[in-house]
């Protein structure tokens, strides 16, 4: 899809996320990135109704990338995604895995040389420590400015599995939006 919007969903778990947006965004070009088979196959079982004949094709506005999104986002050219989305990821939450996560000071020039001046970097996130993290090297995140900070999911942000899960166990999503300055 030449020309179009590109995001990209880094660790899109289930996938519901990520076909909810190429549903309701077909003129947008989406790479889903997922290290796990599981998720991958989560994904895919989505797009297959059960009993039917897999084709083999995606959607046509729908690339999966099976790696880790660091690869990707060094391999893009500059300025090159409009949005990234970043949902319920991992917390690491002992302080010696802290270097694992994706929000992290040394990430933060590579993620900002692949999202062009105005894009937008979306998380989610329901770990308190995670949480914090995010509060925290964004604030010294000198590429990214706030535009919003919420404890209900904002408008147009399609629902995950993680988040109802959170929902369900009485933990409380905080949900961000940073535009590339």
């Amino acid at each position: 899809m030449p020309g179009a919007p590109l995001w990209l969903e880094v660790g899109f778990g289930g996938g519901e996320h990520a076909l909810d947006q190429i549903a309701a965004h077909p003129e947008v070009a989406y790479i889903a990135s997922e290290v796990f088979e599981n998720g991958l196959c989560s994904l895919l079982s989505r797009l297959v109704a059960e009993g039917e004949e897999a084709t083999g094709a995606l959607p046509r506005n729908l690339r999966l990338w099976p790696r880790d999104a660091r690869h990707l986002l060094a391999a893009l050219p500059d300025a090159a995604l409009d949005r990234l989305f970043l949902l319920f990821p991992d917390p690491w939450p002992k302080a010696r895995h802290a270097k694992r996560r994706f929000v992290h000071p040394a990430l933060l020039p590579l993620v900002a040389r692949a999202l062009r001046p105005g894009g937008e970097w979306r998380i989610a996130s329901d770990d308190p420590t995670y949480q914090l993290w995010v509060e925290e090297v964004m604030a010294g995140a000198a590429d990214f400015a706030l535009l919003s900070r919420n404890t209900a999911r904002p408008p147009g942000w399609p629902g995950t599995r993680y988040e109802a899960k959170a929902l369900r166990e009485g933990r409380t999503p905080i949900y961000w939006v940073f535009a590339r300055r």
